[in-house]
């Protein structure tokens, strides 16, 4: 699995014109399941999630995790982020996982990430044409990747 973390200020999924869900400060978290993805990196990356401590304390420093900083998160799943550009101008998906392993895999790394920072993720739909918006505070943006955790 491959996360994308935004730290923001503000972000919101929007679905066929109507707000979907909408998060204040924390993260916005795009969310890339590949085959051969299993639980345990959902597991992994939700707690990775949960203490990267990327948010300022009281002199500046990046020092504090979204639960030291009762942040927010919005987390919506991108299939793109495992595109494959080797060959040619047009991205192959070959390696995002299907539907029927992406998405419990998606929700297992939402429902851990809510029981770590004891805060409800708020989520985009899964396969569905979302718009997002997002304030990125810093700006702070980092790749995650299960497959290089050790």
């Amino acid at each position: 699995m491959r996360i994308v973390i935004q730290r923001v200020n503000e972000a919101s999924v929007t679905i066929d014109g109507k707000l979907h869900s909408a998060v204040g400060k924390g993260f916005m978290v795009l969310v890339g399941v590949a085959t051969g993805d299993v639980e345990d990196d959902a597991r992994w990356l939700a707690q990775k999630t949960s203490t990267l401590r990327v948010f300022d304390d009281e002199n500046g420093v990046m020092n504090r995790s979204i639960i030291d900083a009762d942040g927010e998160v919005l987390a919506v799943s991108q299939f793109t982020l495992n595109a494959s550009t080797r060959k040619g101008n047009r991205p192959s998906y070959i390696h995002a996982a299907g539907h029927d392993v992406a998405v419990p895999l998606y929700e297992l790394y939402c429902s851990e990430l809510e029981r770590l920072t004891g805060k409800e993720v708020k989520r985009g739909v899964f396969g569905a044409d979302m718009q997002v918006s997002l304030i990125n505070d810093g700006p702070v943006t980092i790749i995650i990747d299960s497959r290089l955790k050790e």
